[in-house]
């Protein structure tokens, strides 16, 4: 009871700081509440950064409420609806998601940049932006600094193709079909998704936002192979190459379980739905998860260096505008190849 009474003062410092980020990000989709609410931890550590009495709950916070967060937002995805609409799309998403990875691991070094930020970069920009990094980072054991860094910098790069990706479509000639699957697969985040494909849609009185919702989701599956890959790995390097007689124990003691309670929730989301109950009935989880999240990048951002982020971010900037065009490019290739354009 103790140990929960000393997380009580740091949650409730980490919700009230959510607060004001959920709100601008209503405002400010393109943004969004979590880059808003990283800031304005960052921004409060500047003046208040000892945190004796809010340590533990912002530990917490940043740690378990960021995993029951990925935890409650399987309750947004309806696996039957994925696979119906979305398979189509599978090959561009997996091409996407292998050339963001390479890239980041090809350049991780010669970029000299920390390992935990490369694959934070990498597999932000090629899976579903902050919700990839929610999941990863603790599987990682990421440190918040690395989690916001990889954060600002995908924010940075939704900006960019929110702004430029419908002018490029026109450019390119993309069919309306063609720009939802291009959306849907080389755009970073959820939030920037939608904000691009209805720039599109205003554009072209078109309905391009559903299709290019459905291939974002499809692509928010591949967090679950993403972070077990991670998982097994990195149990498998503290075994030392697997001949440790503790190895055994130590992949158990890694395997990411959120990520498991992840898939249950979307199980149960398209189990509802086959049995023709509206799926509406999560919403509020939902929102509760992305609330979660915002709560999660304010702890992160109380105990994230401003300064120092600003110093150590332009190699991780170089890093998100490689993953960010090969994705691109990869994409419109692929689509060129398959007939999708």
């Amino acid at each position: 009871m103790t140990s929960l009474n000393n997380k009580v003062p740091g949650f409730l410092f980490c919700l009230l700081l959510a607060l004001p980020a959920w709100v601008l990000g209503q405002y400010f989709p393109l943004i969004g509440a979590p880059v808003f609410a990283i800031l304005l931890g960052m921004l409060v550590n500047q003046w208040y950064s000892k945190h004796e009495k809010t340590g533990p709950g912002i530990a917490f916070t940043s740690k378990y409420i960021l995993q029951l967060a990925v935890v409650l937002l399987g309750f947004g995805l309806n696996l039957t609806q994925v696979m119906q609409v979305g398979l189509e799309s599978l090959p561009i998403i997996i091409s996407t998601i292998s050339i963001s990875l390479l890239i980041a691991f090809a350049l991780q070094k010669w970029l000299k940049l920390d390992v935990n930020t490369a694959i934070l970069v990498g597999v932000g920009s090629s899976i579903c932006g902050g919700s990839a990094i929610a999941a990863t980072a603790p599987v990682i054991k990421a440190e918040d600094d690395e989690v916001a860094k990889s954060i600002s910098v995908i924010f940075l790069f939704n900006i960019l193709a929110a702004l430029l990706f419908p002018t490029l479509g026109d450019l390119l000639g993309l069919s309306n079909h063609g720009f939802a699957i291009f959306s849907g697969t080389a755009v970073n985040d959820t939030s920037s998704v939608t904000a691009t494909a209805t720039a599109w849609d205003a554009i072209h009185g078109s309905n391009t936002l559903d299709g290019a919702t459905i291939v974002k989701l499809t692509r928010t599956l591949a967090i679950i192979p993403i972070t077990l890959g991670l998982s097994f790995y990195r149990a498998y390097k503290a075994s030392g190459n697997g001949r440790a007689s503790e190895g055994t124990f130590r992949l158990k003691k890694t395997f990411p379980s959120f990520i498991l309670y992840f898939l249950l929730a979307s199980l149960l989301t398209s189990l509802v739905s086959a049995f023709g109950v509206d799926t509406s009935i999560f919403e509020g989880l939902k929102v509760l998860s992305k609330f979660f999240i915002v709560m999660a990048m304010g702890a992160i951002g109380l105990n994230t260096n401003l300064l120092k982020l600003v110093k150590s971010g332009g190699q991780a900037i170089g890093l998100g505008a490689a993953c960010w065009f090969g994705i691109t490019t990869v994409s419109l290739l692929m689509q060129a190849l398959i007939g999708t354009w």
